[in-house]
């Protein structure tokens, strides 16, 4: 697998991002896979202003190599979090969840690389006349929030690559070589995995949690609260309520005032597994281990290669 348009765009050496999972992806998690030669991203949308700077600085700390922030442009202190991107000279941003058109234009005139995370093809269009470096496509069976439309990376990342003409990162159910493999066939030039960093020796989840995501089995996640903002969860005590208040009739206020605040750090980073809520993507049916972040890099990117292989030998 040689240089593509995503490695010498953002100076790494390995295709594969470790997701700004929030509550899950602090600067150890982070520089540990922009160590291995990978893209670390550190989670914003968990944390307040003084609290980034500090992950940002421990980061610049830890690695020399290239690593990113991913900012969830919906969060109420996105443009303190901008302001300290740009003063910290952090070297890649990734956006989410919002417009990308509010704040590429002010990253890349500081000299920040800038990739926005899509779950449609009209979505990366507009993240492309936005003028985006690159654009992550994130298919239904990711965890955490997602988007509406329920559309599968299998189906996601071949129409996105259709409709632009940026370089695409796949996202969503890779966890492993074949999946990396596959997204690369479907016409993505880098993988981006969450679920499989979140069970990984650098990850901040807590150790019930991760314990969790290890014993989830498959049907064991599902996407809800689209009223409000959809998210794939894990099925536990908190999950039942939510449901229960489906059955009831539950208004979109009914489910904001079930949600109330801190329910993902409760869950995540707590590790209260009966009233937290966790979020984990599809994958999490396929882990059965803890590994350091190094070792989740170089093993996808090694099998992924065996795997090109083996089907170039059958062609």
């Amino acid at each position: 697998m040689k240089s593509n348009r995503i490695t010498a765009l953002l100076g790494i050496e390995i295709p594969i991002f470790q997701a700004g999972m929030i509550w899950c992806s602090g600067w150890r998690l982070a520089s540990a896979v922009s160590n291995a030669g990978g893209l670390g991203i550190l989670g914003a949308g968990s944390m307040y202003p003084d609290v980034l700077k500090e992950h940002i600085a421990k980061t610049q700390a830890a690695t020399q190599k290239p690593f990113a922030v991913n900012l969830p442009l919906l969060y109420p202190n996105i443009e303190e979090h901008i302001q300290t991107c740009i003063a910290m000279k952090v070297p890649i941003v990734v956006t989410s969840a919002g417009s990308p058109r509010i704040y590429t234009a002010r990253l890349k005139a500081a000299g920040i690389k800038v990739m926005h995370v899509v779950a449609s093809s009209a979505f990366a269009l507009k993240a492309q006349e936005a003028g985006v470096d690159a654009v992550i496509a994130e298919g239904y069976e990711a965890g955490g929030h997602n988007g509406r439309e329920e559309t599968t990376s299998m189906v996601l990342v071949p129409l996105v690559c259709d409709a632009v003409d940026l370089p695409v990162v796949a996202a969503g159910g890779i966890g492993d070589g074949r999946a990396m493999a596959a997204a690369f066939a479907l016409g993505a030039e880098a993988v981006q995995v969450g679920s499989r960093f979140v069970a990984s020796l650098e990850s901040s989840a807590h150790p019930r949690f991760k314990e969790a995501v290890l014993g989830a089995q498959e049907g064991g996640t599902t996407l809800t609260l689209k009223e409000l903002a959809p998210v794939r969860l894990i099925k536990n005590p908190f999950y039942d309520k939510i449901q229960k208040a489906y059955a009831q009739g539950a208004d979109t206020e009914a489910l904001r005032a079930l949600l109330g605040r801190g329910r993902a750090k409760r869950g995540m980073f707590e590790g209260d597994l009966t009233e937290g809520e966790l979020e984990i993507g599809q994958v999490s049916a396929l882990l059965r281990s803890v590994p350091s972040a190094a070792e989740i890099v170089h093993s996808m990117y090694h099998e992924a290669l065996q795997r090109i292989k083996e089907l170039n030998a059958k062609s």
